[in-house]
């Protein structure tokens, strides 16, 4: 069993346990898969005894804990600007940017124009949207993007 499978079952065995992992690896995948297993801290191997002493201490206390090299990663992690998911990702852009239209109580012929499209493209785009978020009307489609703020 790995150290990430291990930290895994020790937290659903006992979810108030501490783990501290003690690893070779720095790199964020690693150390984020050990926190979502239920690791409370992440040190490497090259830490010296009183790193790992502290880290043992601090963990027993509750207490997030990280080697130098790691607080450092995880904090520019976070750190990074991240793109808003995307609202209704199942939609292509074009098709979003259509339902924004409808959702602004465009008709079809009017989407067409602002567009450049045909009316039948723009009518088989909203078929699509229909089918891509069960929906059964213009009036349905129109309050899901609101709700979603598109439109606005």
């Amino acid at each position: 069993m790995s150290g990430i499978e291990a930290t895994r079952a020790i937290a659903a065995a006992d979810p108030a346990a501490r783990v501290l992992v003690l690893s070779l690896f720095e790199d964020e995948d690693s150390v984020f898969l050990a926190l979502r297993a239920g690791a409370r801290g992440y040190v490497l191997k090259d830490a010296g005894e009183e790193e790992l002493t502290g880290a043992i201490r601090a963990v027993a206390r509750g207490e997030a804990i990280f080697s130098g090299a790691i607080a450092g990663r995880v904090l520019a992690y976070f750190a990074q600007p991240r793109e808003a998911p995307k609202v209704f990702p199942a939609l292509t852009d074009r098709e979003r940017e259509i339902l924004g239209l409808i959702a602004q109580g465009h008709p079809n012929p009017s989407i067409a124009r602002r567009l450049s499209l045909s009316p039948k493209t723009v009518a088989n785009y909203v078929s699509a949207i229909f089918a891509k978020l069960q929906v059964a009307d213009r009036a349905e489609a129109m309050i899901r993007a609101r709700e979603a703020g598109l439109g606005g």
